[in-house]
């Protein structure tokens, strides 16, 4: 894994965004001016760990140039098909990514699987293109005023290089942080910055200095399979396709290790690496609370398959100082808690591997988030249906901000709110009584729509369950798990990969009928049956918890109050 970044300005200091990018790539620092643009790279080293191998890099003809973060899954195959026509100098899959893109133009990313961002300067046309992997693993921002370009792996590199006194904060983007608990692409928390989103390509031509295109290069396939479709052949093409991701997922030149919560995802990871013939190390984050604590499942799996198994305590007084510390991982609100014990374990991984597989992706692509019955059943009462009533009870909220009435308000705000609406209060977020002041503080405009983001990614079309799996697939994933785990992972210079989340894997869920996927009318029904027999019932039938910190651990309480404590205390914006 890596940092990588660039620019069209001479005077921007790339010096020092390289160095804001160390975490990401400890290993070796690089920088070239090549023509009109600024191309810099920070390597963590795992594929083919050479001087060679390092970036930024080049076709041997010195034609098209190349920084890339992150790892092209099944690159050896890749390969094999280039070396008819291109010669390779490493063993890296960087270079995989720059033959296929001299091999197949911008036709190449069709032929690639990975998580990557990455940026290829193609001096014969004099342009830049930019694009990032298909569920948005791996980050990418750019800066563009109208005169000059920019990007980086993190917002903290932008910072840096164009200098935060030229930036601007964008007050939407605050006011949208407390709608999602995240700040949702393509927006970050300034003005002329943004996040490339996942699945898309951006050119910038440089002759022109202008931004040619930005598209998606890519889009989830829907429905292909039939509602015939036998449940014993689906769930033997699930856990063959688990077990190919995993095994390309495990090629590395460094120590590897695996997450182990002890629920379904990581477990199935776990079992799927089991079968080849590597000692596998495994790592799980407890708390001192023993009734949050889940370390009893992950030990019961790490003992079946008979891993070096490595256990870490949270507890409070470290809760304490991690908050402290989430502003430099993130660089812009980000209210997960779950962060923090994610940067735990992934410290507690560093110091045996280089390399962690996990199994975020899985109630995504599989269906395992409660809140999706819980909608469904709402949605059945009657809620979610109309805006008419929420109007009156924001109303009645602010005269009764405390006790027994103000939470039976809050049930009634469900009944009034849109099927939105009732979303975002599901998923924890502010509803737009709960923003108004922050509104006027922030001076949003009162027609301004706080429902954007979901609403591009909301599919009537689709069955109720599975729309809701599409709208957390690109809203989310994206928005949060992915973003929570690179940064905490990074900033202790670790890779870590996802392999239920290859373009197979996901490409197969969403293409199955939603009662196959939901087999039994069971979250996750397909996949718990797929492992009957290889996972015990104790992990399969488990209610599924969240990573998140014990409530008594929380920096503030409620979510509401912990969001407004991360805008007082990290950027000094006060509710």
């Amino acid at each position: 894994m890596c940092g990588i970044l660039g620019g069209t300005d001479p005077g921007w200091d790339y010096a020092k965004a390289l160095e804001c990018l160390r975490h990401r790539g400890p290993d070796a620092q690089h920088l070239r001016q090549v023509r009109r643009l600024n191309l810099g790279f920070a390597r963590l080293a795992v594929i083919d760990p050479r001087a060679v191998a390092d970036q930024p890099m080049v076709s041997q003809d010195g034609s098209v140039w190349l920084v890339f973060n992150g790892e092209i899954y099944g690159f050896q195959a890749l390969r094999r098909e280039l070396e008819r026509d291109h010669h390779f100098r490493t063993f890296s899959d960087s270079e995989v990514l720059l033959n296929a893109y001299l091999q197949w133009g911008d036709g190449f990313l069709e032929h690639l699987d990975g998580m990557f961002a990455a940026a290829i300067y193609d001096t014969r046309v004099e342009r830049l293109v930019l694009f990032r992997d298909r569920p948005g693993i791996k980050p990418l921002y750019y800066y563009w005023n109208g005169r000059e370009f920019g990007f980086a792996s993190e917002l903290k590199g932008i910072e840096a290089l164009i200098g935060r006194e030229n930036l601007v904060v964008d007050p939407t983007a605050i006011y949208d942080f407390l709608t999602y608990r995240y700040v949702p692409y393509p927006k970050t928390l300034f003005k002329d910055v943004y996040q490339l989103p996942p699945a898309s390509r951006l050119v910038f031509d440089l002759r022109r200095r202008e931004l040619a295109s930005l598209d998606k290069y890519w889009q989830v396939p829907m429905g292909i399979h039939g509602s015939g479709t036998d449940v014993d052949e689906a769930c033997r093409e699930l856990r063959r396709a688990i077990e190919i991701s995993v095994a390309e997922q495990m090629v590395a030149d460094v120590p590897l290790g695996f997450f182990l919560s002890g629920g379904m995802d990581s477990s199935a990871v776990v079992a799927a690496a089991s079968q080849g013939e590597n000692e596998l190390r495994t790592f799980t984050i407890g708390f001192d609370v023993s009734e949050h604590t889940e370390t009893r499942f992950a030990r019961q799996v790490a003992e079946l398959f008979g891993t070096v198994h490595h256990e870490e305590n949270l507890s409070r007084e470290a809760t304490t100082e991690l908050f402290d510390q989430m502003k430099t991982w993130y660089d812009e609100p980000f209210a997960d808690t779950s962060a923090i014990p994610t940067y735990l374990v992934s410290r507690c991984a560093r110091q045996k591997v280089t390399v962690a597989l996990s199994g975020d992706g899985g109630d995504e692509i599989f269906g395992g988030y409660r809140w999706y019955t819980l909608y469904r059943t709402f949605r059945r009462l009657g809620f979610g249906r109309t805006g008419d009533l929420s109007r009156w009870v924001e109303k009645a909220r602010d005269v009764f901000p405390h006790g027994p009435l103000h939470r039976v308000l809050n049930l009634a705000s469900l009944v009034g709110s849109d099927e939105l609406s009732l979303y975002v209060q599901l998923m924890g977020g502010m509803t737009r009584g709960e923003k108004r002041r922050h509104a006027v503080h922030l001076g949003i405009d009162p027609d301004y729509d706080d429902l954007w983001f979901f609403r591009q990614f909301w599919r009537p079309d689709l069955p109720l369950l599975t729309r809701l799996q599409y709208l957390d697939f690109h809203t989310f994933l994206p928005g949060d798990i992915l973003t929570k785990v690179d940064r905490a992972s990074m900033a202790n210079s670790l890779e870590v990969r996802v392999p239920l989340l290859s373009r197979r894997l996901v490409e197969l869920a969403f293409s199955l009928p939603e009662d196959l996927r939901f087999h039994g009318g069971r979250l996750k029904g397909l996949f718990k049956r797929s492992y009957r027999g290889i996972l015990p019932s104790t992990i399969i039938e488990r209610e599924k918890r969240g990573f998140s910190v014990p409530l008594q651990y929380q920096p503030a309480a409620g979510r509401r109050r912990f969001q407004e404590r991360i805008l007082e205390e990290h950027y000094g914006i006060q509710p």
